[in-house]
């Protein structure tokens, strides 16, 4: 009876012959059952922790600046509607490899020594156009994710030890980032992933509690919203902090079985969700409009040695992100130079290093950390995750036949075909008009100013004025703005 379910479950799911022998010779191999424990990971536990790790980086310590231009309600009203965005996404894509798997390994197709990608899914279902517009947006994003965790890492440990620049910061990061080009897969981020997860949810409960301790400043004011570019610029922050799915392609292709994936990234927002609402909500509890000029909330919270540590594992976590963002780019520069079925560790980190160069030079052309991450959640992460693969899973299942033959029906609980097809149709309208068009507009007009204010290549982006140095004047508010009588952490826009 067992093996007959076996071969109902392969039939219905797909074959995925390869992966589950491979799972089983690393479970049975005792001399490598250490490195297996840390190294080569597989199973849905390893999908779910990368998932989560991966959703709730740097963009944790943004969120609070985001809700500063949103307001509370709205603040929490978009987390909570872009998670449950993104995980329905996240299941498309998840359908749409399982589709694309299926038909090749009917055709014999074999997988062992290559690593499926979102732009060859688009392509074996829809053609060599939406591959193209695939990889484009999708490369670009993850070009930028990787460059803001950069930023980030520099943006972080300078309120550890400002005797350097964020500049400078950013060099020595950038080098220490390259050590990624080693890591060979998704397969081998296990304690990556596990540890990652742990790191952010330190660091999301040390901001609840260390904001709630500190209470409120004095004259605190939670305006928000008070104008159109900082309610959207704030939205689109939201949009990119629940857009991490743009490798969730390789993260299920590093699965044993990749058919359990469909619900794992669902579960990893719910979880997020315990860590996002109530560090955003206590951080704008406690500082209110202080908020619109420190897009770290680190910058608001005074020096301790629980501070130091969320520094800290901040920064390691960056590591893991960048690696977890850089990796699908190292798989696209191999196959584009046709290294992506060589053997040699060594030889394929030393082709890979060019990627981290453009990398590298964006993040100290670029160090506007915060809205940053907006422009890249409107003009990018808005088709990337969002738009494309709504779009491609109404594309590849248009036809009767299609529908019918489909590996994965839609569930009945969101109306089969004609349900899906509704929500997808309400997400690519929603994302477009809300988070392109208006978040669009908004995020660049605040980038833009960021480059009018500091200018490119900004030596120490949102760093302390020097002593004795009147208060910025503020745009967004028109006049300067004291430092409270109380506050002693103070950094201006």
């Amino acid at each position: 009876m067992e093996s007959s379910d076996k071969v109902v479950e392969t039939v219905i799911a797909g074959k995925y012959v390869e992966m589950e022998t491979e799972g089983k010779k690393a479970n049975n191999d005792t001399k490598s059952k250490i490195s297996n424990l840390f190294w080569h990971g597989g199973s849905a536990y390893d999908a779910w922790f990368s998932c989560a790790s991966n959703q709730v980086a740097q963009v944790l310590l943004t969120l609070p600046y985001s809700f500063s231009q949103l307001g509370m309600l709205s603040g929490v009203s978009f987390q909570l509607f872009y998670g449950l965005l993104g995980s329905w996404t996240a299941y498309l894509i998840s359908i749409l490899y399982v589709e694309y798997r299926t038909r090749k390994e009917r055709e014999k197709v074999d997988f062992r020594n290559h690593v499926i990608q979102w732009f060859e899914v688009l392509d074996g279902l829809l053609g060599k156009h939406w591959r193209n517009v695939g990889l484009a947006f999708n490369c670009t994003f993850l070009l930028f994710g990787s460059v803001i965790q950069l930023i980030a890492c520099a943006s972080n440990i300078y309120y550890i030890n400002d005797n350097l620049d964020k500049r400078t910061w950013t060099y020595i990061f950038g080098a220490c980032c390259a050590t990624t080009v080693f890591i060979p897969s998704f397969h081998n981020y296990r304690i990556w992933s596990f540890l990652g997860l742990l790191m952010t949810t330190y660091t999301a409960w040390y901001l609840t509690v260390a904001s709630l301790l500190h209470g409120q400043v004095e004259g605190v004011k939670h305006s928000g919203p008070t104008k159109m570019v900082l309610y959207f610029t704030g939205a689109t922050n939201i949009l990119y902090t629940f857009g991490g799915h743009a490798v969730t392609v390789e993260i299920m292709h590093a699965m044993w079985k990749p058919q359990k994936f469909k619900a794992i990234y669902l579960w990893a927002t719910l979880y997020v969700f315990t860590l996002t609402l109530p560090s955003a909500s206590s951080v704008y509890w406690a500082f209110g409009d202080l908020l619109l000029d420190h897009s770290n909330a680190f910058s608001l919270l005074p020096k301790s040695p629980f501070r130091d540590m969320a520094v800290i594992l901040m920064l390691i976590h960056q590591f893991i992100t960048f690696g977890f963002a850089c990796t699908p780019l190292y798989f696209v520069w191999e196959k584009a130079i046709g290294m992506h079925d060589c053997k040699s560790l060594c030889k394929r980190a030393a082709a890979r290093l060019p990627v981290v160069i453009p990398i590298w030079f964006l993040a100290i052309v670029f160090p506007f950390f915060g809205p940053i991450n907006s422009s890249v959640g409107s003009l990018l992460v808005s088709f990337t995750v969002y738009i494309i693969p709504a779009m491609a899973h109404m594309f590849t299942f248009k036809s009767a036949a299609a529908r019918e033959n489909a590996v994965e029906q839609p569930p009945n609980f969101v109306g089969r075909w004609a349900g899906t097809f509704t929500i997808n149709i309400f997400v690519v309208v929603w994302v477009l008009i809300v988070g392109f068009g208006f978040g669009g507009w908004a995020s660049m007009t605040n980038f833009i100013h960021q480059i009018d204010t500091f200018g490119l290549f900004t030596k120490c982006y949102q760093c302390p004025p020097p002593p004795g140095s009147p208060p910025p004047f503020l745009p967004h508010v028109g006049v300067p703005r004291p430092v409270p009588a109380n506050f002693t952490h103070y950094h201006h826009l």
